[in-house]
């Protein structure tokens, strides 16, 4: 949803469509104008060859290191696959090296990871500030079987982070957006004083009925007004 938003303010697509192509991770990724309870939105769409590859933390860094992106789009994927091995290292009380990303692993979420990193570069995205982020609420099937929302590693990522629950149950941040959201936001808050240059609303898949199933991102430049 991030990456369709992001997009959707702007970021070029055939650029990110590109970059991703270069991973070689067995994804085609695609965007497309939807709505979404009324609103107009941008879906991004990864199609992949794969189902269920397990990868270890050091392939994925060489992946990102190798493929055609700019360095600033490196470091931003890398700093966020860091930080989500780390979760994942602490919740199953294993090495980081022996961590095994399963779905998060898979060639869908280095595409969303990736695809965001490259969003933000070709935007000139300086600071990033979040609101508090949904987290949904139900239960999600994992590789590890049924567990509670937020999933543990969610859980893990978001200590310190403002979180509410509100909407369907199901689950609205995973372990994957949690991991973009606390690495690459400076804060989470309110929005600060600002001129607004764009905007852009990335659409998820499922159609709620009481609100827009959608992600939105405001560009802008700080003012540093009261």
């Amino acid at each position: 949803m991030l990456v369709g938003a992001l997009a959707d303010a702007g970021a070029n697509q055939a650029a990110i469509i590109d970059a991703i192509a270069s991973l070689d991770v067995g994804a085609v990724v695609s965007f497309e104008k939807v709505k979404r309870s009324g609103i107009g939105a941008t879906k991004y769409r990864v199609a992949v060859e794969e189902s269920k590859t397990h990868r270890h933390l050091t392939p994925i860094l060489k992946m990102i290191e190798r493929a055609n992106l700019a360095e600033p789009a490196k470091r931003l994927a890398s700093r966020v696959f860091r930080k989500l091995g780390e979760a994942e290292a602490h919740v199953h009380q294993v090495p980081i090296e022996k961590v095994h990303f399963h779905e998060v692993g898979a060639a869908d979420s280095i595409a969303d990871i990736v695809g965001t990193a490259v969003a933000l570069d070709l935007l000139e995205v300086e600071t990033l500030i979040s609101s508090p982020l949904n987290v949904g609420s139900g239960t999600v099937r994992t590789e590890h079987g049924i567990l509670p929302v937020p999933a543990p590693a969610t859980a893990e990522l978001l200590k310190g982070v403002p979180i509410y629950s509100r909407g369907p149950a199901l689950e609205l941040t995973t372990p994957t957006g949690a991991a973009v959201a606390v690495t690459l936001a400076q804060r989470f808050g309110v929005l600060p004083p600002m001129k607004v240059t764009a905007t852009g609303y990335g659409a998820g898949d499922h159609e709620f009925p009481d609100h827009a199933n959608v992600l939105r991102v405001i560009l802008g430049e700080l003012t540093g007004a009261d």
